[in-house]
């Protein structure tokens, strides 16, 4: 097939397009910044980014499907406005360009965070509503971006298919994402702290194998979540010290006590040319993760069958060595 992808130089997309070139599929792809992890790929490159209608309408000429994976992820205030407009704009500008060229089928990947994350101890699902009255936050994006592409399956006709997936591991993450970072300073022993809460964790390879299979097996206008292993941080950082040669942080202080030390976080990552793995977002949301979000729907219809945290981990850390010289 011919396949045209945003942001195919992030975390899954860069592992999405290596799935893709091993089975032969013909690969357009919209380059914005860099092309770090697309070394050794076969595909056509476009330049612009998806904020460009122009350039987006060009990617998605001639072409099979179109895997809108570009998106700004935030966990401070910092560039809401940016951060909103390209996850919302962004996203239509895509949809658009789907529906004046006539593209057969749309995979638009959405985030665990469009979802309203209450109650916590009731099993969260596709059905749970989406997040509202949350302004200019990441989430608020997620959630229009999301309604913006089921708004058109509804009236326009768009043939997509939405994925939901959780906080995102694993190899090839060339940029080093937060998550990749926060990985690295639990390996090394150097997170300051650990604080109350966790997240659900889900291997890149598990949520690229998804995506594939909602090429063809994906039905319209349907959202898939697609989570992993829910681990508090605690559980995360005693997994780690069981697959790695060092002791990994232990202490764990309250959130409260955690905020107030937030602008010592923020001044130390400022002096290491870091972005703060902690802020006052990032602390809700490992306060606020449903620790039971169901892959019931992708399974079922996707095949999608998300593997043990511990051989991502280890999968993970033995990439990173290989890769950032991890010791």
């Amino acid at each position: 097939m011919r396949i045209a992808i945003t942001g195919a130089s992030g975390h899954v997309g860069s592992t999405l397009v290596r799935e893709l070139n091993h089975q032969k599929h013909s690969l357009k792809l919209l380059i914005h910044q860099d092309k770090k992890g697309l070394e050794g790929i076969d595909y056509i490159p476009l330049r612009g980014n998806i904020l460009d209608s122009g350039a987006v309408h060009e990617l998605c000429k001639d072409v099979d499907v179109v895997i809108h994976l570009a998106a700004r992820i935030a966990i401070s205030k910092e560039h809401r406005d940016l951060v909103y407009k390209t996850n919302v704009e962004g996203t239509r500008n895509v949809v658009h360009a789907c529906l004046d060229n006539k593209v057969p089928r749309l995979v638009h990947f959405s985030s665990i965070h469009a979802f309203e994350p209450y109650p916590l101890n009731e099993e969260l699902d596709e059905s749970r509503a989406l997040v509202t009255g949350k302004d200019g936050s990441y989430d608020q994006s997620k959630a229009d971006g999301l309604r913006l592409v089921q708004e058109h399956v509804r009236t326009s006709g768009l043939n997509a298919v939405i994925l939901s997936p959780t906080a995102i591991i694993g190899p090839h993450d060339y940029r080093l994402s937060f998550l990749g970072q926060a990985l690295e300073l639990i390996y090394k022993g150097s997170l300051p702290m650990l604080v109350p809460g966790g997240y659900d964790w889900v291997d890149v390879r598990d949520v690229v194998r998804a995506a594939v299979n909602a090429i063809e097996m994906g039905r319209k206008g349907e959202n898939y979540l697609l989570p992993g292993s829910y681990m508090t941080l605690k559980e995360l950082s005693l997994l780690v010290q069981e697959i790695t040669p060092h002791k990994t942080p232990k202490v764990i202080v309250p959130t409260a006590l955690a905020r107030l030390g937030l602008p010592f976080i923020s001044l130390y990552a400022w002096m290491r040319s870091k972005d703060p793995l902690y802020t006052h977002e990032s602390l809700t949301i490992l306060k606020e993760c449903n620790p039971r979000i169901s892959h019931q729907k992708a399974s079922g219809e996707l095949n999608y069958t998300p593997r043990p945290l511990k051989e991502t981990l280890v999968d993970t850390y033995e990439w990173q060595k290989e890769v950032w010289k991890l010791k």
